[in-house]
């Protein structure tokens, strides 16, 4: 299928828009410590960003109780609001060429593992509450790599997962859009190096978010 026939974008938040992926790490390893957990690796954490938290701590501390990930759930929140009092910035390129796509008459949305509430206010603190079509958030649907958070954005923009693309830099936002029957790109800057994700097969693999716009406009 031509890339023309893309009426839909949908963006992973943390690592493909919004350079947070640093603050992630350093909330996760907090969170351990005041839980009187030992630390799991940068690389292991990075590993689990795109999963909904709950899926996340339970990934790396498979032991843990219902009420220590209760409590660490808290220390993970606590630290990381604190640590966005000033907000992660995006990428660069982000903002302009969002610009330009929607100017091209595409459809935009978000789908994260970010908790709605984290997503309204980082959402608020760029401007962006109306800014998408349609946002979905891990904690008021399935989280990643289950389908169901595309196939509710896909409902609500009336459009076809043939018609749909996903970008993302985790493993998990490449395995949804498979489950979801849907193409994806894949970003190279974020959680996850670009060789692990190349066995989801990625339409394309970029390395500065600007290169999505500049390939999909070479098909107009």
């Amino acid at each position: 299928m031509s890339h023309l026939d893309y009426k839909l974008l949908i963006f992973d938040w943390d690592g493909t828009l919004c350079d947070s992926i640093g603050r992630i790490v350093e909330s996760m390893h907090m969170a351990s410590t005041r839980s009187g957990f030992e630390l799991c690796s940068d690389l292991a954490v990075k590993g689990i960003i795109g999963l909904g938290l709950p899926e996340a701590i339970r990934t790396l501390y498979p032991q843990i109780a219902d009420d220590e990930l209760i409590a660490f759930r808290e220390h993970y929140a606590d630290h990381y609001i604190a640590l966005e009092a000033e907000p992660s910035p995006l990428f660069d390129g982000v903002v302009q060429s969002l610009a330009a796509l929607r100017a091209e008459g595409y459809q935009l949305a978000v789908a994260t593992g970010k908790a709605r509430r984290g997503l309204d206010r980082v959402l608020k603190a760029h401007g962006w509450q109306d800014y998408f079509d349609i946002t979905r958030a891990a904690d008021e649907t399935a989280s990643k790599p289950h389908p169901l958070m595309l196939e509710q954005i896909l409902a609500h923009c009336d459009v076809s997962p043939r018609q749909a693309l996903m970008v993302g830099d985790a493993s998990f936002d490449l395995m949804m859009a498979r489950n979801a029957g849907m193409d994806s790109v894949a970003v190279s800057y974020g959680a996850q190096a670009a060789e692990a994700l190349q066995q989801y097969e990625p339409r394309l693999t970029i390395d500065r978010f600007s290169e999505l716009q500049a390939w999909l406009s070479r098909a107009q």
